[in-house]
């Protein structure tokens, strides 16, 4: 599938001297070196990544580590000193200043921290702005803004002014300017950060819902790691204009690639993010039903030392658990099957479900946790209780 954006060994310097500090940069020259002998700061390094269409790509990191420059990149308010920028199967940084004027007003848009709305314009004025600049009709242009300002939250507010509007709803309002023009890229630079925590957690939730029904291709910087693993479907975490991962949330928590990525995650609550498919022991061990008697079901847990395992049918739908005092039992009376001991009443998580979500398995058995697939209720792994508690705990080990 061909990515909606892609980036391909993006660079970017500051400074008078560029090219030079563009040929130390490709001898692998340090940030600082370049900067003693060029004066030139290396604002983005080779960044090269994609985007697909649909997705939610947050790009984070500290003050200074690149993330905005990066983003002013993609729609060339920056211009890049070497590499590509392709969006749609255009490169952008092939085009003029006209051509590029078109990409902005129809396949780009932009959400800014601080707003940047027309005071002396009204709500529904600065939503239609954009349209305006277009050449669409009055009346085309306001329809269109009005039914992007009811999208929003803020029917009702349509004559009033900036000044008059909270700062949430102030970025309400440049969030829907961005939406009126029916982008495919959304540019978003620290919208929230100006917020304050709970108008900010609000808007995220409000974006989420939009996403929900507008499914467009977003961009979004952050210096909270909160937030980007709130909101992003792949989180880009940038250190002194580098990216030095991309991964999922549950990527990045749970297999760090530095250790500066390590002191960022070391705080966040993981229970909310890491799930089933990250904790589960694969191919488990399983007493087949119909194929495996107390004789087999027994055979396996001398093998493997367990005293309880799942059952699951020949095709490997999870039946539930059985156990060895009571597989000895049948076995005793000289049963030649499994069921009468197989225990069916017991919980099970999918792939996605979240640690959190388990939480109340550890009070309700003493069993393993099956995971099955959400449709065909295959066995595609287990949880063991001593794993589910260490990740509850918040360490990797006891």
């Amino acid at each position: 599938m061909m990515p909606k954006l892609k980036i391909d060994n993006l660079t970017l310097i500051f400074g008078r001297e560029r090219e030079t500090a563009l040929r130390m940069l490709k001898e692998g020259k340090s940030k600082a070196d370049i900067l003693a002998a060029t004066g030139c700061t290396v604002g983005v390094k080779e960044a090269s990544f994609e985007i697909q269409k649909g997705e939610f790509f947050v790009i984070m990191g500290l003050s200074g580590s690149g993330k905005s420059s990066l983003l002013r990149c993609l729609n060339r308010l920056i211009e890049p000193t070497s590499g590509d920028i392709i969006i749609n199967d255009t490169n952008i940084t092939q085009l003029n200043d006209k051509q590029l004027q078109q990409i902005r007003r129809k396949e780009i848009a932009m959400v800014f921290q601080q707003f940047g709305l027309l005071p002396h314009r009204t709500v529904l004025e600065n939503v239609a702005f954009g349209l305006e600049l277009q050449g669409t009709p009055p009346q085309e242009r306001n329809q269109k803004a009005a039914e992007v300002i009811e999208l929003v939250g803020l029917k009702g507010y349509e004559n009033q002014h900036p000044s008059g509007l909270s700062g949430g709803m102030q970025q309400r309002v440049g969030l829907a300017r961005a939406l009126a023009n029916d982008p495919e890229v959304l540019l978003m630079d620290e919208a929230f950060s100006a917020l304050d925590p709970l108008i900010r957690t609000q808007m995220q939730d409000e974006l989420l819902d939009l996403q929900e029904k507008m499914h467009k291709t977003i961009v979004f910087i952050t210096h909270d790691l909160d937030e980007a693993i709130r909101l992003g479907d792949r989180i880009a975490i940038m250190k002194d204009g580098e990216i030095i991962q991309i991964g999922t949330p549950e990527e990045i928590l749970t297999s760090p690639a530095t250790e500066y990525v390590s002191s960022f995650v070391e705080k966040v609550d993981r229970k909310a993010i890491i799930t089933a498919s990250s904790l589960m022991e694969t191919q488990p061990v399983s007493a087949v039903f119909r194929k495996d008697g107390p004789e087999g079901s027994l055979r396996k847990m001398r093998s493997t030392g367990l005293n309880i395992l799942p059952a699951v049918t020949i095709d490997k739908h999870f039946l539930g658990f059985v156990y060895l005092n009571e597989i000895l039992e049948v076995k005793r009376r000289g049963d030649k099957t499994i069921e009468a001991v197989i225990h069916r009443e017991v919980p099970v998580a999918y792939p996605d479900t979240t640690v959190e979500q388990m939480l109340p398995f550890i009070a309700e058995t003493d069993k393993p946790v099956a995971v099955v697939h959400p449709q065909s209720n295959k066995l595609l792994g287990l949880i063991s209780q001593t794993a589910l508690i260490i990740e509850t705990m918040g360490t990797q080990t006891l």
